[in-house]
């Protein structure tokens, strides 16, 4: 039972504890998240190791005037528990009432919707801004760590606070790791200063301008607020580096610090996964497919932002340390070393998943498309999902296919995928990119030619009056959709269009002959599209076209059934349009 907690109403109430309370305090919390998380899966080894340093926080500062925002957020599961959302982590029937993430419609304690890394030295910068032009005296903390620093808004973020005149506190939780280990300088100066106990000459922070402190025992509540309370109500910027144990009090946890970053469901015992199965997914059949090409081909090497695990790269690390790359959280940084790569006669295959990639924009126009490099970029777990609000993997369509000189491909089951890497990494015209779906693998059911021709879609089935156009793994959907019709007597046409980047207006056009409908199905967004593109093809004429695909909005862990009907994706729908 807890004890301890029970008297937890809101932050406040800690205030009242005592050294040894504390301590239960965190022990309790540390329970609560590791058998919720044991059950429903989410973000482990951060939450175990920032228990401390958040009970620490809310003793010492007066939240929500003071003001606290966390890095990614997913070291927030403690910060929620003593901010009036403990019964989300005692209570199972209520695990689903709160998010993974910081929601400021949770909370007032919360002040962003969070997912994404490196921006809570920016977004806090925002509120210490703020506080000053109102004249209020708050305390602004930025939270920061699990390798968040190499990603460039974070430097940003410091670089630009340096300069503040005025109370802004950033703490680096350095736990040595990133989600997967920690790649670039920088950690290695966090290495040093750990060494050291902060005293080292060379310090990143001090050449930037800030104040500095080192709490070695990052994991001890009472050191912790005894060190927080020499800087609360400081007047110029800070950076409080402490050293923590990702995973901390859980042995399997602090031990495969990898594993447990984010985890499914597991036995608390064993450590062992639960309800994981081994079956053949779209991404081991890519990484499978390149680890074979790689050993005849010397330039082809593979390029990583810092997730191995999400990918399945973890295997192919180790069988191949020479050609793999983990630049560390810097995706835009990934894209402008593809294209180096690339320019020098190397075939970069860089890979990320698609709620990511849409922090390279800039680098995959400017740095790669502009140059015309030859990269391949592999863009995993695309199409729509009952994730949370901030890791959607259904904008990537209208952010790359209206990109020039991309060529972005859309594959239809495992032949094709392995197909269009072949193709990828032969040709030398383009940067290409391939959409890889996270859903069941699918094995070729119709004669599909392997080879292609730049924008040039496949008829896989010849029909007439009605042709459905199914885009990458969507076409599956189109056949659904043909077969029910051929039951009430009508035979449409099925179009593998491959190419999401181009449109293919020679078949296009001889649709105009014996069609007068036609459906296009894209597992993404539909504004800007591909969708759009075959409408706008046919604007001038009399084709009557319907686009299927998600609608414009943020959804926040909606199942994905529900997300089915929503969109009008669902086979006796289509049929109802259609007839």
């Amino acid at each position: 039972m807890n004890n301890i907690l029970d008297k937890i109403s809101n932050a406040s109430d800690i205030k009242n504890l005592n050294s040894d309370e504390l301590n239960s305090l965190c022990s309790e919390i540390r329970n609560c998240i590791l058998t919720k998380v044991s059950k429903v899966g989410g973000h482990l080894g951060p939450n175990l190791g920032i228990v401390e340093l958040t009970v620490a926080l809310h003793y010492v500062f007066n939240s929500p005037k003071d003001k606290f925002v966390w890095d990614v957020s997913h070291q927030s599961y403690a910060h929620k528990i003593l901010t009036g959302r403990k019964e989300a982590f005692q209570i199972e029937e209520k695990y689903k009432t709160v998010t993974g993430f910081t929601s400021p419609t949770e909370s007032e304690h919360d002040f962003f919707t969070i997912g994404h890394t490196s921006t809570s030295v920016s977004l806090a910068s925002g509120l210490a801004k703020a506080r000053d032009i109102k004249g209020t005296k708050e305390n602004i903390v930025a939270i920061i760590g699990d390798g968040s620093l190499s990603g460039g808004e974070a430097f940003e973020g410091l670089d630009n606070v340096a300069e503040f005149k005025s109370n802004f506190i950033t703490i680096v939780n350095d736990n040595e790791m990133s989600i997967a280990e920690n790649h670039g300088g920088i950690y290695g100066n966090l290495a040093l200063l750990r060494k050291t106990n902060g005293t080292a000459e060379m310090n990143i922070f001090k050449a930037l301008g800030f104040k500095y402190v080192y709490i070695e025992e990052g994991n001890n509540v009472n050191v912790l607020i005894e060190e927080l309370k020499k800087i609360k109500d400081i007047d110029e910027p800070i950076v409080v580096h402490i050293h923590t144990l990702k995973g901390n009090g859980y042995s399997y946890a602090s031990t495969y610090k990898e594993n447990f970053h984010w985890t499914p469901p597991f036995d608390i015992e064993t450590g062992k996964l639960i309800g994981v199965n081994s079956k053949e997914t779209y991404k081991k059949t890519v990484i499978n497919h390149i680890t074979k090409k790689i050993d005849n081909d010397n330039r082809i090497v593979v390029i990583n932002a810092a997730v191995p695990g999400a990918l399945d790269l973890c295997e192919f690390r180790e069988s191949h340390p020479e050609k793999y790359f983990d630049v560390g959280i810097a995706e835009e940084h990934a894209i402008a070393f593809s294209s180096g790569l690339a320019s020098q006669g190397m075939k970069p295959i860089a890979f990320f998943p698609s709620t990511f990639i849409q922090r390279t924009y800039d680098q995959i126009s400017q740095d790669l498309c502009i140059n015309n490099n030859p990269a391949v970029i592999i863009v995993e777990g695309a199409g729509l999902s009952g994730s949370d609000v901030t890791h959607l993997g259904i904008f990537d369509i209208p952010m790359m296919s209206n990109i020039p000189n991309l060529v972005y491909l859309a594959p239809t089951n495992k032949e094709e995928v392995t197909a269009m890497i072949d193709w990828a990494l032969e040709q030398t015209d383009f940067p290409v990119a391939i959409r890889i779906s996270s859903s069941q693998i699918k094995e070729l059911n119709h004669k599909l030619s392997l080879k292609y021709e730049l924008n040039k879609f496949e008829k896989v089935v010849e029909g007439e009056k009605i042709a459905i156009i199914g885009l990458g793994n969507f076409f599956s959907l189109g056949e659904e959709v043909a077969e029910e019709l051929k039951k009430k007597g009508i035979n449409p046409t099925l179009i593998n269009p491959r190419f999401i980047t181009g449109i293919d207006e020679e078949m296009l056009t001889s649709l105009l002959d014996s069609h007068n409908t036609v459906i296009t199905l894209e597992d993404g967004l539909l504004n800007g599209g591909f969708g759009e593109k075959i409408a706008r093809f046919f604007g001038p004429t009399n084709m009557k076209v319907f686009n299927y695909g998600a609608n414009k909005e943020f959804t926040d862990s909606v199942p994905l059934n529900e997300l089915y009907k929503r969109y009008h994706l669902t086979v006796d729908q289509i049929i109802n349009d259609i007839l």
